[in-house]
C-alpha cells in the first residue's frame, strides 16, 4: 500500500471515528423531545410574562408532541430563575422564559453568570411596546401638549414604574434624556399599586405594558399619550408613537423570549426555536396576541442573539448618560 492510500486511509477512519462519537448526540436531537419540558418563568403567576408563557405554550406543545410545564420561579429579577435554568441539564427539556430585565441586568447588576456566553437564545417570541398613560382629568391631551407641559414645569411631573431597571423606568429615563425634561421616577413594587396611584392622582404617569394598561384605556379611566414601538399599536389605532411625535429613535418594547443553557445541542435548540416560529404564525395565536397590545415576533436564534446585544448596548448607553443605579 503506498504513502499517499494509507494517509488516504487514515482520513477516512478519522472521518468515520467522529461521525461514530457524533451519532448519539444527533439521534437524541433528532428524537427531541421524548418527555415535558419545563418553561421556567422568572415572574409570578398570573404576571403577564406568566400569561404570555401559557398562551404560546399551547400551540407549541400541539408542534412539539409533548407537554410544556410552566414554572415560576420569580425573585431577584430573573436570576433565580435563570441559575436554575443553568444548573438543569442541556438537553432542551429545561428552558427559560425571559423577559426585559434580562438585557438590563447585564448593564445594571454583577450576575452568577454571564447572559451572552452562558445562554443561548432560542426565539424572541413577543415585543410589547408601552403606553404612555396619564388620569383621564389630565390636563394635557396630547403627547405633544405632555412634553410641553413637562418643559414649562420642572420638577412638577413624576412617572411610576414597576421597579427599577424596567421597561417603565427605563423609557421614563429615555424621555427624560431626548425631551429634556426633568421628572420624577417613584418605583412601586409591581405595576398593580402603580396603576392604582396613577388612578388616584398620585403620580402623573406610567409606561404600562398593554397587559396592565390597555383595559383602563378602552374604559376610558386613563388617557393614552402615546406608545413606544416602532409603527402604532394595532389596538391603539389612533395613539402616535413617541417616535412620530418627533423622537425618532424612542423604542421602547417588553420582550418575551425563549433561552436554552449555551452547551444545549444545535439541532435541539433549531427544534425549538422553529416551534416558536410556526406557533407565532398561527392565525389564532397571533389574533389573540394583537388583540391585547402584543406583537408577534418569532425570529431564529441569530436574529435573537443580535437583538438583544443591541438592547444591552441600548441599555449601557442610558445607564452611562443619565447615572441610573438600582438602589
Amino acid at each position: 500500500m503506498t504513502e499517499a492510500s494509507l494517509t488516504l486511509r487514515r482520513r477516512q477512519l478519522l472521518l468515520g471515528t467522529a461521525a461514530l462519537a457524533a451519532l448519539p448526540a444527533a439521534a437524541q436531537a433528532q428524537a427531541y423531545p421524548t418527555k415535558p419540558i419545563r418553561v421556567i418563568v422568572p415572574y409570578a403567576a398570573g404576571g403577564g410574562a406568566d400569561g404570555n408563557a401559557r398562551l404560546l405554550s399551547q400551540p407549541m406543545a400541539a408542534l412539539l408532541g409533548q407537554t410544556l410545564v410552566i414554572e415560576n420561579k420569580p425573585g431577584a429579577s430573573g436570576i433565580i430563575a435563570a441559575t436554575s435554568v443553568l444548573q438543569a441539564p442541556a438537553d432542551g427539556y429545561t428552558v427559560l422564559f425571559d423577559t426585559f430585565p434580562y438585557a438590563v441586568n447585564a448593564v445594571l447588576r454583577k450576575l452568577p453568570f454571564d447572559p451572552v456566553k452562558d445562554f443561548t437564545p432560542v426565539s424572541q417570541a413577543i415585543n410589547m411596546p408601552n403606553i404612555l398613560v396619564v388620569p383621564s382629568s389630565a390636563p394635557y391631551k396630547t403627547f405633544k401638549e405632555f412634553i410641553a407641559y413637562a418643559r414649562a414645569h420642572p420638577g412638577k411631573l413624576s412617572f411610576a414604574s414597576y421597579g427599577a431597571g424596567g421597561s417603565a423606568h427605563l423609557a421614563g429615563e429615555m424621555l427624560r434624556r431626548d425631551a429634556g425634561i426633568d421628572w420624577l421616577h417613584v418605583p412601586y413594587k409591581g405595576g398593580a399599586p402603580a396603576i392604582t396611584d396613577l388612578l388616584a392622582g398620585q403620580v402623573s404617569a406610567y409606561f404600562a405594558n398593554p397587559v396592565s394598561g390597555l383595559s383602563y384605556v378602552k374604559a376610558g379611566s386613563l388617557r393614552a399619550l402615546a406608545t413606544t414601538g416602532a409603527q402604532r399599536m394595532e389596538a391603539l389605532p389612533d395613539v402616535p408613537t413617541v417616535m412620530e411625535s418627533g423622537f425618532k429613535d424612542f423604542e421602547v418594547v417588553e420582550w418575551n423570549g425563549f433561552f436554552v443553557p449555551a452547551a444545549t445541542p444545535a439541532p435541539v435548540v433549531e427544534r425549538l426555536s422553529g416551534a416558536v416560529r410556526d406557533a407565532i404564525r398561527q392565525p389564532e395565536t397571533r389574533r389573540r396576541l394583537l388583540a391585547i397590545g402584543i406583537e408577534p415576533v418569532g425570529n431564529t436564534p441569530k436574529e435573537f442573539a443580535a437583538f438583544l446585544q443591541g438592547q444591552i448596548t441600548r441599555w449601557a448607553a442610558l445607564v452611562k448618560t443619565n447615572h441610573i443605579t438600582i438602589d
